[in-house]
């Protein structure tokens, strides 16, 4: 037998809408808000100001890591030419730039006189050839 007590107490609770329930929910969105989101649309902010100022000469890493120089860039284009190695040019959307990693071209080296000599023996003794060697 059941007692009266035990299906009073059963049917007595109520359940309400309580703010003390859903105050956990808010706080984890507030942590998730200034954690994770906040800092992700500055990222994505700053990608796209970074792709629209994206200007022939500069040094970028593709998002596949390919390392090259922008030979052709124009303002109103989705694509900019990027030019990977001596004479070899890819067209790469401007999405897909990941980081840009300086505004120069990477120039040869310029045969001042800057460069170091050294000098080495002779062949032979008859011959007064001499040898420079730069480095």
């Amino acid at each position: 037998m059941i007692s009266d007590a035990f299906a009073q107490a059963a049917g007595g609770g109520a359940g309400g809408f309580s703010i003390q329930g859903l105050l956990p929910f808010v706080l984890i969105f507030i942590i998730f808000y200034f954690l994770l989101i906040r800092p992700q649309q500055k990222r994505v902010k700053q990608h796209k100001l970074m792709v629209e100022n994206l200007k022939r000469g500069n040094k970028v890493l593709t998002a596949g890591g390919i390392l090259g120089v922008i030979s052709k860039a124009i303002d109103s284009s989705e694509t900019v030419t990027v030019e990977i190695s001596s004479g070899v040019n890819v067209e790469v959307s401007r999405q897909m730039i990941s980081e840009v990693r300086g505004d120069e071209k990477i120039k040869p080296p310029v045969d001042d006189n800057k460069t170091k000599t050294k000098t080495v023996k002779k062949i032979s003794s008859k011959s007064k050839k001499w040898f420079i060697i730069n480095y």
